[in-house]
């Protein structure tokens, strides 16, 4: 029997992927979990992702990210098997570590990475101020500037005062379709 260069403790290691192909080894691997030779020795593939807010077409749509493109994190017990299996995975580039030792991610960064997955609602970044000039870049006044009138943080939401026919009006937007001038 080949002696094992690994220590055999159970981790999460960070394994790199092509973009694009994260939910596929995901899967991959953890298909191969429910095999019964890797029963105890992988215990799952995570594709960190977080849920965030976006507009198409003028309509808000929550949507899961990707956390950090091109990783996969795998629950596993690393040895000259598991590393093989895990490896030449289709779609794997690699294990994440230094040299050719692969390094476990840390408890703490787990919990981190797990807490930001966890967050049901998305937040709303909004990086504007009152009197701040904006330029409107979605819906019906696409094209036009304005000058931001109230911020609403906790709806995502703001009222920008534009120019039409030689008088201000107030028109409420979200705070995605509209960029810093």
């Amino acid at each position: 029997m080949a002696v094992n260069r690994y220590d055999d403790t159970r981790a999460w290691y960070a394994i790199s992927t092509y973009s694009g192909y994260e939910d596929k080894v995901a899967d991959s691997i953890n298909q191969r979990v429910d095999g019964a030779e890797m029963k105890g020795k992988i215990f799952g593939a995570l594709v960190p992702k977080e849920k965030q807010i976006e507009i198409k077409n003028g309509k808000r749509k929550v949507i899961d990210k990707k956390i950090f493109q091109g990783y996969v994190l795998v629950d596993m017990k690393l040895s000259d098997e598991t590393w093989y299996i895990v490896r030449n995975t289709p779609g794997v580039t690699g294990f994440i570590g230094t040299g050719t030792q692969p390094t476990p991610v840390s408890e703490k960064e787990i919990t981190k990475i797990k807490k930001r997955m966890g967050v049901e609602d998305p937040k709303f970044n909004i990086n504007y101020t009152i009197n701040e000039v904006v330029s409107i870049t979605d819906g019906p006044f696409k094209g036009f500037d304005g000058t931001i009138s109230e911020v609403d943080s906790v709806k995502g939401k703001l009222k920008v005062m534009v120019s039409m026919f030689g008088r201000e009006t107030p028109v409420e937007l979200d705070a995605l379709q509209v960029k810093k001038i």
